[in-house]
């Protein structure tokens, strides 16, 4: 028997235990039927940021971006590569700060982009400034352990 981990939903937020041996598996949300994992970044809100952040049994690496931000919209091309390369060893979000503000300013945002992995809902790492693939894997590669 497999342990479980937690993952939150990207489309209706719920909370899915999902079998460690069963994550590569291409899961399926049991409410919604949406796969757990896309290949690409969940949209992370207001209301859902905290439940994203406390709840997932992976760690988590959110993007905080704005749509004004030049380096933000280069980087994004980058962030999804890295998205589709490392999920499910962890989780990728982003929160658009114009429109919600008040995560990024909880976590004192000055600069965006700014990247935060999160891990059992406290922050790990952080790291301000656009990075390429190569920029963002080997930053990330101590948290995924590999």
């Amino acid at each position: 028997m497999s342990d479980k981990t937690q993952v939150v939903c990207g489309h209706c937020d719920s909370v899915v235990g999902v079998a460690e041996d069963r994550l590569t598996g291409a899961p399926r949300c049991p409410k919604c039927h949406f796969p757990l994992f896309e290949g690409k970044p969940v949209t992370l809100t207001a209301a859902n940021f905290d439940k994203h952040v406390s709840r997932s049994g992976l760690p988590l690496v959110v993007d905080f971006w704005a749509p004004w931000c030049g380096p933000c919209i280069a980087m994004a091309p980058f962030f999804e590569t890295t998205t589709k390369q490392l999920e499910p060893a962890l989780r990728f979000a982003k929160l658009d700060t114009e429109e919600h503000p008040a995560p990024a300013a909880r976590f004192n945002i000055r600069s965006i982009p700014t990247l935060i992995v999160f891990r059992g809902g406290k922050e790990i790492a952080r790291q301000s400034g656009a990075m390429d693939v190569g920029g963002l894997t080997r930053w990330l590669t101590p948290v995924v352990g590999r």
